[in-house]
Order: structure tokens, then C-alpha cells, then sequence
């Protein structure tokens, strides 16, 4: 049996979106004509409406939500019959029309039933359906009390997140609601729905949105975030709070933050995968105090290594950009020896007219740093051939050392080029690099379209220690976590993995020389600490992945639709000892963030 969701009062006031004029929208009727189906008739018991193309006429319900705004306006109604496995609302679309209707009216209205996906058409989509009537007329037959919205909970929505397919679709699996998150939140599709006193997972970002989570006790982090650790618990309780056209922006909140009291509107399906709650009536946020974090000073026989994804930093960014950057650096990171950087864009940023070289980009950040009172960096680099590493179109990004002359000197080997590959060359007991800095296997075909490792040779306090600076293939074309296959496919893991087995097989080739080799393996490896690339990186032992030695609640340095993860990484050999290890949270959990990355930073002490 489906557990009851539990519902709850609402003034009808808190839900008023327009007060209109009545009228109707009228088009061509489509071939295939119905009687009046209910509500639920028209959903149905799986992801697909059986009524899909055909019209539907006479089909009665209560206004729930008006959208007066835009190019995707219409309305929802709904009426006050409960069935275990279907909605008991839906969409009407009227495009740029407004809909002459008000909130509490009841409307008997027909039109062309549709199981509309946002990504693409239906034969593309990676999307589940939102089921809609198009093509709408409607009457005003007189009011009605608006039905109660639904409260999620964690006693409400599964702790599972759906149903496996084999990476089939399950658009046509019947819904079970009562045991999976996404069949519950289909079967209250375009329903009235409402948190209580949400806490928010997922910052406010740049469309206005954010995320909060329905089930209160999954896998909090220390700082109010959702942790994801594991492909098969995806946390089903996120959900994507977005305003409803016409209602005022949401505002700034950071993770861990709250919208006391309630958050009311219509569940939808968000164009970016997933359902979201169209909020008509917002909660009061409640900011939770989060702080930005700074660690420790490295002590004088302490190597300090960090990394830094700094999201395609340019000479046309904002000075503020590059202030707040070197204050992270200087400040939160206290400056540490070496700094991997990723995303460093050429001179011209993102115009493509041919421009590769950083230099200009280089000395501005690192006088930035300087006059923050930071290190007096010097840089070391490979410029890419002209777009050749992807990343934003005419950027030409790639990875960058910075280093602290004061404190480690750098081995400068010439002979390192956009398509001259590193070899591992000297005698055993003491290796060494062909070109420092070099790339690692540039011309391979798991760089396609992506950055190549820039490795660079590096001497502190008598140590040689060898950095080799990552930024792998983005996870762009994967299948959605909220999509119709499940589980998803993970398309872009296997260029990852080829780039780690690249990496994995220069650290043997500089172990086989010396088996206590100091090496630093650390970047934005765009993957998991439990994914196939990582795990190819600490294979047999040769590395350490240092986020795995932090208790799992903190391993995270990204947020992505509420999920609070690992992208980042440092791993270290055995030769380095037990390396002080810190991800510095100052970004990711915040609305306000100069980059969409967490850094972090490794204290090292080589032993030989």
C-alpha cells in the first residue's frame, strides 16, 4: 500500500498569481477524440500518459497556479480524488497566451493531451515527461476550494531513488510510488506540493534557483549540504526550488541555509532534469551562518601543495575576480608552494582569434596574489595548440604551476611542447623528466578535446618531488540522474578512465626507477573518489587519494543539483609520507562564489 502523503492547510491567498479576465485559447482539434476522462485517467499509471496526442475534452478540476509571464505560460487545476498511482493535476499550456483564469476557479477544459520533454523531441529526450494539455479551450463554470498541497518529508518520499532498467527507459514501468522517489514525485506531478522549514543543499545560482532536500537526515555534511557518496543513492530527497513566472526571485541563500516555515507550488519537471517546485509562496530564509573556511600555515619543513580549479580566469574578468582569487590563495590557502591551477584561459579569453599564450593572464593573477600580500609566484606552463584542450569555445584552457621561489625551486628541462611528449628518463634510484614541465602523452587520443597533464620537476629543501597536474574530460553528454534510463549512462567516464590509465602509467614508469618516488598526482579530475578513473589511479597501491582519508561526511569539494561531491583530487605516493590534508571550503556551498570549485592543499614531507 502507498503511504498517505500527509496534507496540509493553505490560505488561498498565499497561492494567487494573477487576477485575470476570463477567456480561452482555442486550436485545431487533433484526429483522435475522447470522452472526458479524469485527471487521473489522463496520467495514468506510469511516466507516459495512455492518452499521449489524443484530445481529451470536458476535463473538470480547480485552478491551483497561474503563469502570466514569458513564453511558457498557462495554468494548473487539479481536483480532490486521490488515486495511489496517478496525479490529480495538470498542466494547461498555452505558450504566450495568457490564460484568463484565476486561482479557485473550476474550468472544464479540452484539448490535445502531451507528454512534453524539454531537453529535445520525444525520440531524443534524456528527460522523463511532464504530461500537459495543449491546444486547450476552457469554460469557467464557477469556484471551488483549492485542493491542500502535499508535504514532502521524509515520511513521504522514498528513501530509493527509482527503479533500475538495466540503462533501458522507464517511462512505461509502473509506478510504485510507495518504494521509489521518482515514481512518488510523477505521481504528484503538477500537484500542489510543500517543504517545511527546508534546509537549502545547493546554492542560489545564476538562473535563480536552488536546491533543498525533502528528507532532512540523508547524508548531511558537517556544513548543511546532501553528501553524494555512492552512483546508487543519488539522495532522493533534493528538489529544485525555482519561482513561479510572475512571483518575485528567490534570494541569495548558501547551503545550509532555510526557508522557514512553508514553501508551496506546483511540482514540475525542471528543463534541466529533474522535478522542481515552482514555488508560488516562499518560506522566510533563514541564513545559517555558513563561514568561509582557511587553513593553516605550512610549517617551515612542511611542502605545501594545493589545487585550484579557478573557472575560466581571463584578462576581460572582472579585477574583483582576480582580487578574490588571490585572496583565497593568499588568505584561505595561506599560500601555499606549488599551486596547480585549472582553467587558465589565453590572453584573449574566450575570443577565438587564434591566441594561445597565458602570459598576460599569468603575471596579472600573480601580481594580484603579491600585492595581497601572497608568495611572489613564478608560473610554469605549456601552451596548447589553438583549440585543441575544449573547454569554453576560443579559451584555449589548460593547467598551470605556480610556485614560491623562496620556498622550492623549480627544474627547468626544456624541450616541453603542446604535442612533445614527458619521458621518464635518469638512473635508477634518481629519475627524472625528459622536459620539465612536459606533457604527459599529448598526441594519445584520450586528450581528444581536453586538457593534457602538464607534469613539472620540482626541488624542496633537497627533495625532489615530481607534480603532475590533471584536468579531465568533462562529464558533458552523461544521461541525467533524474532522466528516463536508469541507471544512467555515465557516456563520458570512459574517456577519464583512459586519461587515468595514461596517468597511472607515467607514476609506474617514475616508480620503477625509484619505488619512493615523491609524487603528487592532483586536479580536477571532473569524477568521483569512487569512480572507475580514481580507482584506476590508486590501483596496486601506488597512490593515495587523500579525500579518502577524510571522514565521509567531508569529502566533497562541488555542488551539483543539491549533491555536495568530489571532483577535486590529491594523490600522493607512498614516498610522501602521511601528508596534513584540507579541502577548503570558500566557494561551492555559496551563492556568492568567484569560482564554482572548492581548492584544496596537501602539507607533504618527503622522506627521502
Amino acid at each position: 500500500m502507498m503511504r498517505n502523503p500527509r496534507r496540509i492547510p493553505i490560505r488561498r491567498g498565499f497561492l494567487v498569481c494573477a487576477l485575470l479576465l476570463a477567456g480561452t485559447v482555442t486550436a485545431a482539434p487533433s484526429a483522435i477524440a475522447a470522452e472526458s476522462p479524469s485527471i487521473q485517467q489522463i496520467h495514468g499509471t506510469t511516466f507516459r500518459s495512455p492518452y499521449d496526442g489524443q484530445r481529451v475534452v470536458g476535463v473538470r478540476g480547480i485552478v491551483t497556479s497561474v503563469t502570466t509571464k514569458g513564453s511558457a505560460q498557462g495554468f494548473t487545476f487539479a481536483n480532490s480524488a486521490r488515486a495511489a498511482r496517478s496525479s490529480s493535476a495538470l498542466v494547461v499550456f498555452t505558450g504566450a497566451q495568457t490564460p484568463r483564469v484565476r486561482t479557485g476557479d473550476a474550468v472544464s477544459v479540452s484539448g490535445t493531451v502531451t507528454d512534453h520533454f524539454a531537453d529535445a523531441a520525444p525520440e531524443r529526450s534524456l528527460d522523463l515527461p511532464l504530461t500537459e494539455i495543449t491546444a486547450a479551450t476552457w469554460t469557467v463554470t464557477g469556484s471551488g476550494p483549492i485542493p491542500l498541497p502535499v508535504l514532502l518529508d521524509h515520511r513521504t518520499v522514498p528513501r530509493a531513488f527509482t527503479a533500475s532498467a538495466g540503462g533501458r527507459s522507464i517511462e512505461y514501468h509502473r509506478l510504485r510510488p510507495d518504494r521509489y522517489a521518482l515514481d512518488f514525485y510523477k505521481a504528484h506531478e503538477s500537484e500542489l506540493v510543500a517543504v517545511r522549514d527546508a534546509r537549502v543543499v545547493g546554492p542560489t545560482n545564476s538562473h535563480g534557483e536552488l536546491w533543498v532536500t525533502a528528507r532532512e537526515r540523508d547524508n548531511l555534511t558537517p556544513r548543511g549540504g546532501t553528501r553524494y557518496g555512492s552512483y546508487a543513492r543519488p539522495n532522493s530527497g533534493r528538489l529544485l526550488v525555482s519561482p513561479l513566472p510572475g512571483t518575485a526571485p528567490l534570494p541569495a541563500a548558501d547551503t545550509g541555509d532555510r526557508l522557514g516555515g512553508l514553501t508551496v507550488g506546483p511540482l514540475g519537471y525542471s528543463q534541466f532534469g529533474g522535478y522542481e517546485l515552482r514555488a508560488a509562496r516562499l518560506g522566510v530564509l533563514r541564513h545559517g551562518g555558513l563561514a568561509r573556511e582557511t587553513t593553516r600555515t605550512q610549517r617551515p619543513n612542511e611542502l605545501a601543495v594545493a589545487t585550484y580549479n579557478v573557472e575560466n580566469l581571463s584578462p576581460q574578468d572582472d579585477p574583483a575576480k582576480f582580487d578574490r582569487l588571490a585572496e583565497g590563495i593568499t588568505g584561505n590557502l595561506a599560500g601555499p608552494d606549488i599551486v596547480s591551477l585549472e582553467e587558465i584561459q589565453d590572453d584573449d579569453g574566450p575570443a577565438d582569434e587564434g591566441v594561445t599564450s597565458a602570459g598576460v593572464t599569468l603575471d596579472k593573477f600573480t601580481e594580484a596574489i603579491a600585492a595581497a600580500g601572497g608568495p611572489h609566484y613564478r608560473w610554469r606552463q605549456i601552451d596548447p595548440a589553438d583549440g585543441a584542450d575544449g573547454g569554453q569555445p576560443g579559451g584555449n584552457i589548460r593547467t598551470v604551476f605556480l610556485y614560491n621561489p623562496a620556498r622550492v625551486s623549480v627544474v627547468d628541462r626544456p624541450g616541453g611542447s603542446a604535442t612533445e611528449a614527458v619521458r621518464v628518463l635518469g638512473e635508477p634510484g634518481r629519475p627524472e623528466l625528459s622536459a620539465s614541465p612536459g606533457r604527459i602523452a599529448p598526441r594519445s587520443p584520450a586528450w581528444l578535446d581536453s586538457r593534457k597533464p602538464l607534469a613539472g620537476e620540482f626541488v624542496f629543501r633537497g627533495h625532489r618531488v615530481f607534480v603532475l597536474a590533471n584536468h579531465f574530460n568533462s562529464k558533458g553528454g552523461d544521461q541525467p540522474l533524474a532522466g528516463r534510463y536508469q541507471p544512467p549512462q555515465r557516456s563520458s567516464e570512459s574517456q577519464r578512465l583512459a586519461q587515468a590509465e595514461l596517468v597511472r602509467g607515467f607514476v609506474g614508469e617514475l616508480e620503477a626507477k625509484d619505488p619512493l618516488a615523491n609524487i603528487v598526482v592532483l586536479g580536477d579530475l571532473n569524477d568521483y573518489q569512487f569512480s572507475p578513473a580514481a580507482r584506476t589511479l590508486t590501483g596496486g597501491g601506488a597512490l593515495t587519494d587523500l579525500v579518502d582519508t577524510l571522514p565521509p561526511a567531508q569529502r566533497y569539494s562541488y555542488v551539483y543539483q543539491g549533491n555536495s561531491q568530489v571532483l577535486d583530487h590529491i594523490l600522493t605516493s607512498p614516498g610522501l609520507g602521511r601528508p596534513d590534508y584540507d579541502i577548503v571550503h570558500l566557494n561551492a556551498e555559496f551563492a556568492d562564489q568567484v569560482s564554482d570549485h572548492d581548492p584544496q592543499v596537501a602539507r607533504l614531507r618527503p622522506l627521502r
